[in-house]
């Protein structure tokens, strides 16, 4: 395997890789919890959990009771629960119980719905179980997950019944189980390409929150992206007055995660794109490790992941903004013969990106150098920043579809 190469890991394959190793950390993680030697912040822990699962609802319609039809409304529900989760890793001390008790019922609830589908589906373990190697080993990594699944939600629920050590080894089969099974669908994809299109929905509906949501996965990133930068800014306003806690290894963790999960399945960074390759992966796997330890124990790896972020966004503002206007300056000196006519929506994509760099390289100097810029100015710079990605996203779905009117128009000239 070169390390260059790129990658035909799906979405659906790269959150179980995080999912797996937010559970296989967490699991080692707890006995050092358990004897002292290590803080632990609950509330980040259940908080991040939800924004992965909000992602998996938003982007493929997968929630933890099944696939279902990812319509307008089931994306709103994603995003209202990552704004959950997304609270509960800033402010923690607000939403300790009903965080807790949410992610109990979707494991506990979801794990058995699941387990029920996967038995009692003609179109699952019955059919899975006649066909030899691939399907078989689908049918069992799927069953240990949602029984494990169900386990977690017992003891998520009724915190009684738990004991560190035992809910740590029970947490590193469910990490392994998640590696296991990322295994078997991405097996499953290359054996059966034409079955991995995920469940077969009808998209007509009266009703337009019911309709299927056109969403590409890089606008679902920005969405997040933006929802999670703006959320936070919003919030920093009573953080910085003394009147709510806040929790900056939460804010670092789940903002290192997002990105981890957007270089995994996309090859965007602060720095640019790249080719979705294997050593992309791996350093997207490292980022999600540092991301996830940082919401699980708080206080350790603060500086190390602020300034990894600090550099990243400066850098890669600078070096987005050289790009951009290298060329212009170049074409300054030599002018072409006739001047170019750039679309206006064009023109408002350039002016946002260049805009948003500027707001990236403040909010990395921010980071990096906390007292240079004044406390209420940099939420201002966050929710600038939000709002900024949010209409890059808007600014790409225009271009898409102009692309397709475009492409219609050619195809069918007579119309």
């Amino acid at each position: 395997m070169k390390m260059r190469e790129e990658t035909d890991l799906s979405l659906e394959v790269i959150i179980l890789l995080i999912l797996g190793v937010f559970m296989f950390l967490f699991g080692i993680l707890l006995f050092r919890i358990h004897t002292g030697e290590l803080p632990y912040n609950p509330d980040s822990t259940y908080g991040l959990f939800l924004v992965i699962v909000s992602f998996q609802i938003i982007t493929m319609g997968k929630t933890p009771f099944g696939d279902l039809r990812r319509s307008l409304l089931l994306v709103i529900v994603g995003i209202c629960a990552a704004i959950l989760g997304m609270v509960a890793c800033y402010i923690p001390g607000t939403l300790s119980w009903l965080v807790r008790v949410l992610v109990g019922v979707l494991l506990l609830a979801g794990g058995i719905s699941l387990l029920l589908q996967l038995f009692f589906s003609e179109e699952k373990a019955r059919i899975w179980m006649k066909v030899p190697r691939v399907l078989q080993h689908l049918t069992i990594a799927c069953g240990l997950i949602y029984a494990i699944t169900i386990i977690s939600g017992l003891i998520t629920l009724f915190p009684m019944i738990k004991n560190d050590p035992q809910t740590g080894i029970v947490l590193i089969a469910y990490g392994i189980s998640f590696f296991y099974l990322s295994w078997c669908i991405h097996k499953v994809s290359r054996v059966y390409p034409e079955e991995t299109g995920g469940l077969k929905k009808e998209s007509g509906s009266r009703f337009k929150f019911l309709q299927e949501a056109s969403i590409p996965l890089s606008l679902a990133v920005l969405i997040m992206l933006g929802v999670l930068l703006s959320l936070l800014g919003f919030l920093l306003f009573p953080v910085n007055m003394g009147l709510l806690p806040f929790s900056p290894d939460g804010q670092l963790g789940l903002l290192l995660v997002v990105m981890a999960i957007q270089m995994m399945a996309l090859g965007d960074t602060p720095m640019g794109q790249f080719k979705r390759s294997w050593l992309m992966i791996i350093i997207g796997i490292v980022f999600a490790s540092l991301g996830i330890f940082s919401c699980i124990v708080p206080g350790i790896l603060t500086g190390l992941v602020q300034m990894l972020i600090g550099v990243l966004n400066i850098l890669g503002g600078g070096i987005l903004l050289l790009k951009r206007f290298i060329p212009i300056v170049q074409g300054m000196r030599n002018p072409p013969a006739e001047p170019v006519h750039v679309p206006p929506v064009m023109r408002k994509l350039m002016i946002t990106q260049t805009v948003l760099n500027v707001v990236s390289i403040a909010f990395g100097l921010s980071m990096l150098t906390p007292g240079l810029i004044p406390a209420m100015i940099v939420p201002v710079i966050l929710i600038i920043n939000g709002i900024l990605l949010l209409l890059l996203g808007y600014i790409l779905q225009q271009i898409t579809r102009i692309g397709e009117i475009g492409g219609q128009t050619t195809e069918n000239p007579s119309e």
